[in-house]
């Protein structure tokens, strides 16, 4: 552990790819400008608006429909999660209640801050949300998520600072036949560290947690997460894209435990990175522990480059070498993102892509 914040260091597996020196660098960055918070609302949403500046709620920016902003405990053992305890959101929908197109704005600008936050749906609820962080600064923050027998919650989160470090920490407990969804893109130049703990609790119970990560100079992201079927007929899907240019780093682990007695499970990890320069690092850790002897689940996890044949038939046809890369690119990433349900949060998370595509090529 480091001594300034009692940090997890390299020497522990499971953080040997963080960068936590960016981390502590980004808790230490002076407070500097505000971004505007409206900027970052995608339009066609009309759903709750909550904006949180520097981790504190604003309350005359922010339309919280059925969100409660309260006290909540930070009661996870997790090492940045922990510290997430305060004054955080929580979303509640009763039985068979329909809460959509909920969207969340985090403004940084310097310095660290940390927002709980918590989601329950009871029995066939339904809820889908949408997460921005923007500015600078360290956010952390830790969700915790209850799904009730037939729940259904779509999250989608972007990741788009200018500087500082993002640190997420999902933990879910998915009931009988409920389904979560969760895609995360990371195209700012902050650091990231995500971590996901999703559960199967429940029979024929199903959970997604993937996204695109795309680094740039020498920046660092990475993503983690586990998925522990418990119970028989569940489904996870751990879809993940990396892309890496210049001396950037892009990590992804993906880890599915399969319980003794959770038979007739489907499990698929799909990790895929795409070096822009061969200056760049791409780490990919896909694992499997099954216990059950009646289960499919599949692994699959490639490094490359763009497809030279691909580039030179395009060149070919009067395409610009520059965005022939950027549309061999972003169709590498598409696939994640398409697994957004709405069909605005899926065009603007295509549009922060391509974004960072133009910047970056």
């Amino acid at each position: 552990m480091t001594q300034a914040l009692d940090l997890p260091t390299k020497r522990q597996e499971e953080w040997r790819w963080s960068d936590m020196a960016a981390l502590e660098a980004a808790a230490q960055s002076p407070m500097g400008d505000m971004p505007d918070a409206d900027a970052w609302f995608i339009h066609g949403l009309d759903g709750p608006r909550l904006v949180f500046v520097d981790g504190e709620y604003q309350a005359k920016r922010s339309d919280p429909g059925p969100i409660r902003v309260e006290a909540l405990p930070a009661d996870t053992e997790h090492p940045l999660g922990r510290r997430a305890g305060g004054t955080g959101w929580m979303l509640r929908v009763g039985e068979g209640g329909a809460e959509t197109c909920i969207q969340i704005v985090h403004l940084g600008s310097g310095g660290a801050n940390h927002v709980p936050a918590r989601i329950e749906l009871a029995a066939d609820a339904t809820a889908s949300l949408v997460e921005t962080y923007v500015g600078t600064g360290w956010a952390n923050r830790l969700t915790r998520i209850d799904l009730g027998r037939g729940a259904r919650l779509m999250r989608s989160v972007r990741l788009l600072q200018s500087g500082g470090f993002v640190s997420l920490r999902d933990e879910a407990t998915i009931g009988e036949a409920a389904s979560l969804v969760s895609i995360v893109l990371g195209a700012g130049d902050m650091g990231s560290r995500i971590d996901g703990d999703l559960r199967l609790t429940g029979e024929g119970a199903f959970a997604e947690m993937g996204g695109a990560l795309l680094t740039r100079d020498s920046q660092s992201q990475e993503a983690a997460v586990a998925v522990h079927h418990a119970q028989p007929e569940g489904s996870s899907r751990q879809i993940w894209r990396a892309v890496a240019a210049d001396t950037s780093t892009a990590s992804l682990a993906a880890r599915v435990e399969v319980a003794r007695d959770a038979q007739r499970t489907d499990g698929e990890q799909s990790l895929r990175g795409l070096l822009l320069k061969r200056t760049a690092t791409v780490n990919l850790k896909p694992e499997l522990e099954i216990f059950a002897d009646d289960v499919k689940c599949a692994h699959g996890a490639t490094v490359g480059e763009l497809d030279k044949r691909a580039l030179f038939y395009l060149e070919s046809r009067g395409v610009p070498p520059a965005r022939a890369q950027a549309m061999l690119t972003r169709a590498f990433v598409a696939d994640a993102l398409a697994r957004i349900g709405e069909e605005a949060v899926r065009e603007a998370f295509a549009a922060d892509a391509n974004r960072w595509l133009e910047s970056a090529l």
